[in-house]
């Protein structure tokens, strides 16, 4: 039966709402948290891949028995707890009283789960062992997050993080995030087991949300037929109605202009009044990061909605990606249509759109 629910990510960045005198305190607090996540999340996967693994070590005795179980339930099981808790209890031990155990737990059942999915390619030899980098992400369970409320004198929405007082800074919010929180308050929506990232001094909250999907009584029988290039990003058809949804020179000619424009930055930072060093002399540079690939995401965005809106006024209740594969082969081929034309987060921002609105989407 298809799930009636479906789960979004929103990036929210937080502030932490405490006396300057105190921070310092818990910023050390947050980076050891984070620390112990690096840490852990190694050790996890590490001893589940030799968990698996363990049949193959052909140099073992054939009494030696290997059954991922456990002794009390089954006889040839060669643990003392389920195999879920053998990892969990590993890192408790190990870091207790350094990080909340719920941290922990909530790590361990999410690399449980990545790992069971991927455990065929590891048999396989066709993918290699995940390793955790020092910028992890901590995860953040719905029973750490405590009192949350709005706050109209701090013009913010406020709640406790691991007993942290934070609050949200949504800045010029052109996005939903705020509509989100406000129905998260009200019920209508629920929050799931989300992420702390810490990045660049900064602190974001990679909030998950649980929607019921939207009701617009489409039908299955009506067809829109979309094609993606990047002469237009999009082209779609239902019935007898097509629409161009962006163009050649909206979208490309504007990213080969930023590309043009950091590359003369790039070029002229040797020239620079260097008084402050490097700092000084890539002050021009640090403007403009990330520029690209901001204008890329919001262009893609806006173009994903208004093909689900249009699919949407014509009622059509499936979605056709057509010759997606073919093109793809394609650009692999041309490095400036591979460098230019984001298929592939096109695609993304349509697939979970689509779901979101109840379309149901089909790549061929």
């Amino acid at each position: 039966m298809e799930k009636s629910t479906i789960t979004l990510t929103r990036k929210i960045q937080l502030l932490i709402d405490v006396p300057p005198i105190e921070k310092k305190e818990i910023w050390e607090k947050l980076y050891r948290y984070q620390n112990r996540c690096f840490r852990a999340a190694n050790f996890i996967v590490s001893h589940l891949y030799v968990q698996e693994m363990i049949k193959d070590f052909f140099y073992f005795t054939e009494e030696i028995q290997y059954k991922l179980a456990d002794v009390n339930k089954d006889q040839m099981g060669i643990f003392t707890r389920s195999k879920t808790s053998t990892t969990a209890r590993m890192v408790f031990d190990r870091f207790k009283g350094e990080i909340p155990i719920d941290i922990l737990g909530s790590l361990n059942n999410t690399i449980q789960s990545t790992f069971s999915k991927n455990k065929a390619g590891y048999w396989q030899g066709l993918k290699s062992l995940r390793n955790f980098k020092k910028d992890i992400p901590i995860p953040l369970p719905v029973k750490c997050i405590s009192k949350m409320k709005y706050d109209p004198d701090k013009k913010a929405f406020c709640f406790n993080m691991f007993a942290i007082p934070v609050k949200t800074y949504l800045g010029r919010d052109f996005s939903d995030k705020r509509l989100i929180m406000e129905r998260l308050l009200k019920g209508e929506i629920k929050l799931c087991t989300s992420q702390i990232q810490l990045k660049a001094g900064k602190i974001y909250w990679l909030a998950v949300f649980e929607f019921e999907k939207e009701n617009h009584h489409l039908q299955p029988d009506v067809i829109a037929e979309a094609s993606l290039s990047l002469e237009h990003p999009i082209i779609v058809k239902v019935n007898n109605v097509r629409i161009n949804i962006g163009s050649k020179e909206e979208f490309l000619y504007r990213r080969l202009a930023i590309q043009a424009s950091q590359k003369r930055i790039q070029t002229g930072i040797a020239y620079a009044r260097s008084v402050k060093g490097a700092k000084r002399k890539q002050k021009a540079l640090y403007r403009t990061e990330n520029l690209e690939s901001r204008y890329v995401s919001h262009r893609l965005h806006v173009y994903s909605r208004k093909l689900i809106d249009f699919c949407i006024q014509q009622q059509a209740g499936t979605l056709i990606l057509k010759n997606q594969k073919d093109k793809i082969g394609i650009a692999k081929d041309q490095e400036f249509v591979l460098r230019n034309w984001s298929y592939y987060q096109l695609q993304t921002k349509i697939k979970y759109k689509a779901e979101k609105a109840g379309i149901e989407l089909i790549i061929g």
